[in-house]
């Protein structure tokens, strides 16, 4: 007995980072909490993101968002694309983490299917919104009058927390193929396949900044990410009519855009058309005159 004991060990379980700027910093305020699996047997250690960890994503994301709205619609697809590629390289990988929390096998080979075609959507979509939503108006005056749209800015974005790895791409992808940048609260729950994902878009060739990611406890951060000011827009996709009450209250500070998405089905259609690329775009009109 004494020896069966002596020979058993305990596994150290890997603790993940934060993503902030293209790199991969630890939580500022040095807190963790565990993930466990169903059993209650510990698989990771999270970070647990705090108020200074977004402050600084913000920051980051404002420094790169210019530079990435300049960016031509072919590049912003490629990629998209090529963030697709990685996934896919890596889809045993996501799909042993999908499983250890909580999906069956087959679900889970669902789930990151779904992924992988949900990017490659999106990036099919990078130079085609703007002849879908842009328009060329009528006017009774000697002038063309156009509508275009723009990037919104820095996007918040409070992932779902049912959807470990679909949820979290349908709302980065729409928001970054359209210029924005983002940072991202992960799924409270699942977090494990969000900071895997990170490590995807390090070696994906997304420019440092135009995607963060953060894990922690939503209680704590979701007045965080609806209340600071340079922040242009917040998707929400959870909690009841408290939630939506305060992001709402807290959003109307600097009149930032508030988008909610808590009936998506994010395995079906709602959750795969340019809408959501519309989401977080601004319409500018510009007259141009006719003639001499």
């Amino acid at each position: 007995m004494a020896s069966a004991l002596k020979n058993q060990r305990i596994a150290v379980a890997k603790t993940y980072k934060l993503y902030i700027g293209g790199k991969f910093p630890r939580t500022e305020s040095g807190r963790y909490f565990a993930l466990e699996d169903k059993r209650g047997v510990v698989i990771a250690n999270m970070c647990r993101g705090s108020r200074k960890d977004f402050r600084n994503s913000v920051v980051v994301a404002r420094k790169a968002q210019s530079g990435w709205a300049k960016a031509s619609a072919y590049f912003r697809g490629q990629i998209l694309y090529r963030i697709a590629e990685m996934l896919e390289g890596r889809r045993e990988q996501f799909i042993a983490e999908l499983i250890l929390q909580g999906s069956t096998p087959r679900a889970a080979e669902r789930e990151i299917n779904r992924s992988i075609d949900r990017l490659i959507y999106f990036a099919g979509w990078a130079d085609k919104y703007q002849q879908v939503f842009s328009a060329v108006n009528p006017v009774s005056s000697s002038h063309f009058n156009f509508s275009v749209l723009e990037p919104t800015g820095v996007i918040s974005i409070l992932a779902p927390d049912d959807s470990s790895l679909l949820g979290l791409i349908s709302n980065i992808a729409p928001a970054i193929v359209g210029g924005n940048t983002c940072i991202v609260l992960a799924s409270e729950s699942m977090p494990l396949c969000a900071v895997s994902f990170a490590e995807v878009l390090h070696s994906a060739d997304v420019p440092g900044g135009v995607v963060n990611i953060l894990t922690g406890f939503r209680a704590e951060l979701t007045e965080f990410f609806a209340s600071h000011m340079d922040v242009n827009a917040v998707i929400y996709c959870d909690g009841g009519k408290a939630v939506a009450r305060t992001v709402q209250e807290l959003a109307a500070d600097n009149i930032k855009r508030v988008v909610a998405r808590t009936r998506l089905d994010w395995a079906g259609s709602d959750a795969a058309n340019p809408y959501l690329i519309s989401d977080t775009q601004e319409v500018k009109t510009t007259w141009h005159p006719i003639g001499s």
